[in-house]
């Protein structure tokens, strides 16, 4: 299953980028370079989503709109795709 959410990279004074979910509650990632910042926020967002899935009723969030993100000057949002497949009855 394919889940997508927007995520937004803001520049930090002392180089590198910090990432949030507004989406994802509590769901962070940062990196020396955009690109660091978002592999990390890919890895951030399926661990998130991972760990919600496993609960007993999972709530994941709506998606929202980009132009409803608040943002400063500098801001980037990238949608962050995640793909996790499920293996009904499978066991490690």
């Amino acid at each position: 299953m394919k889940f997508i959410y927007p995520a937004v990279f803001r520049p930090k004074k002392d180089g590198g980028y910090h990432a949030w979910f507004p989406d994802l509650e509590c769901c962070e990632a940062s990196g020396e370079t955009l690109d660091d910042a978002i592999e990390n926020a890919n890895e951030a967002c399926r661990n998130w989503i991972t760990v919600e899935l496993e609960e007993e009723d999972p709530l994941l969030p709506y998606v929202s709109d980009h132009d409803d993100i608040e943002t400063e000057e500098g801001d980037i949002i990238r949608n962050i795709s995640v793909n996790i497949r499920f293996y009904e009855g499978w066991d490690e």
